[in-house]
């Protein structure tokens, strides 16, 4: 059965039906709000450009997903899931709607911030929710076609979201009301999403029976699952060592990321909102185009190399394109750098992934993807602590970005030549947290709903 005859098979799912039309307005609002976001915290005005408040904000947005993310299944245990989505919604609606007001009257300032943190809080429990209500629409062999096809369905709706976001951005004349104008979409969307939810029935989602022990207790048995996931997976070698060069390329990664903006605003575009914006808004379309690229070629071949010899020339790729950063600033250079570490970061992933779910036992499989989660994000927010100590204003350093190549020439040197082929025996760890093989089935998912992604 093909993926469309797949898709169609779910749509006849009445239940499935109407959570998925929750996901994707939902996600497509995400996409709004987060264009939004960045337009504010990042292009306007009134936001400061240089590498220090850059950084802080770019923190702020990835926080949610390190610090909430691994402990928003105790809350969805406990609370009908339904209720979440339908009051998550409505809860952003209020957040996104005070926001628009903060910046026609105020500006930037620490309400939008913390205001900002708590919508991109809210939003880990609305995309784990998501996920957890899944099983109780669908069942048997298409529940795993669903657990693959929604998230990368729901990605799409952002990125179709974020695009609608980025029109309006360019089409409203430079201000408050161009700064606040992607927040009001954002805000309708979240409503409609809300209204959605409603569909659904009050306990259609779970939990069927919610979980009665403490809070505390479920928190504390979460973190000792992370910290026995770690432990497993250096002892099995080859998914740790995956992770770890992810971590590294992530951190590196970030860097980059942050230095575009600042290169965007400030080099190639300066004292124009709208045209550092849509400078911009084309290194991350140009990011994803390279993505792409690395879907198509990744599985193919990787069969000839193995996934830890592709991650190592894709570790290479992306050093080629710190070198190629070096020459000068220009945007024909910037947008071929991000088009080339595009590729090179979803070729690591996508390699890292199969690493990962192929060498790690079901009864880990769980903790393993929640600890990725939390390094995956945790290695962004670091990089924007080091680029806010070591990025100038402008973004463009050749020091930083030589330093950059020859971290990336390390790790690939590393991973090639010290680095295992073949996982270590089997091991059971003593742990306080019982392996659960149910919790296998929510890898994939949580894998492919990471932080917001450049």
């Amino acid at each position: 059965m093909g993926v469309i005859s797949e898709l169609r098979a779910l749509l006849r799912l009445e239940g499935f039906r109407r959570l998925f039309a929750v996901r994707l307005v939902s996600q497509a609002g995400d996409g709004m709000f987060q264009v939004g976001l960045a337009s504010l915290l990042f292009f306007s005005p009134e936001s400061q450009g240089t590498a220090g408040a850059i950084a802080g904000a770019f923190a702020v947005m990835l926080a949610p997903f390190t610090v909430v993310g691994p402990f928003a299944g105790v809350f969805l245990d406990r609370w009908q899931r339904r209720q979440v989505l339908v009051w998550g919604n409505a809860v952003r609606v209020v957040i996104t709607g005070a926001m628009a007001a903060l910046m026609l009257s105020g500006g930037v300032d620490v309400g939008i911030y913390v205001l900002g943190l708590a919508a991109l809080s809210v939003n880990r429990f609305l995309l784990a929710g998501l996920s957890a209500g899944l099983p109780r629409v669908v069942d048997g062999p298409l529940l795993l076609t669903a657990n693959s096809l929604t998230p990368t369905l729901g990605a799409g709706a952002a990125f179709v979201g974020g695009g609608v976001g980025v029109v309006l951005g360019l089409a409203i004349d430079e201000g408050p009301v161009k700064d606040s104008s992607a927040l009001v979409c954002a805000a309708v969307v979240f409503a409609v999403a809300s209204l959605l939810a409603l569909r659904l029935g009050r306990t259609q989602l779970g939990p069927e029976r919610p979980a009665e022990s403490a809070i505390t207790s479920e928190i504390a048995r979460v973190a000792r699952g992370l910290a026995d996931g770690a432990r497993y997976l250096v002892a099995r070698r080859t998914p740790g060592q995956a992770l770890l060069a992810m971590a590294t390329h992530r951190f590196l990664y970030g860097v980059v990321f942050i230095a575009s903006i600042l290169i965007s605003r400030n080099v190639l575009d300066p004292g124009s909102q709208a045209g550092g914006f849509a400078t911009f808004a084309t290194v991350v379309g140009l990011t994803g185009v390279g993505g792409a690229g690395a879907v198509l070629l990744t599985p193919t071949l990787s069969r000839y190399t193995g996934p830890q010899v592709w991650i190592a020339i894709m570790l290479l790729l992306a050093a080629a394109s710190q070198m190629l950063l070096l020459t000068t600033p220009s945007r024909a250079v910037v947008y071929t750098g991000a088009a080339l570490l595009g590729l090179a970061a979803q070729g690591t992933k996508i390699a890292v992934d199969t690493i990962v779910q192929r060498d790690t036992e079901d009864g880990y499989r769980g903790r393993a993807f929640a600890f990725y989660d939390v390094l995956y994000n945790a290695a962004f927010v670091g990089a924007a602590a080091l680029a806010a100590f070591t990025l100038p204003d402008t973004g463009w350093s050749r020091p930083v970005f030589a330093a950059l190549a020859v971290a990336y020439v390390a790790a690939a040197a590393l991973l090639w030549s010290r680095g295992a082929r073949t996982p270590a025996e089997a091991v059971t760890l003593r742990t306080d947290v019982e392996p659960d093989p149910s919790e296998a089935d929510d890898a994939e998912p949580a894998a492919s709903e990471r932080g917001p992604r450049p």
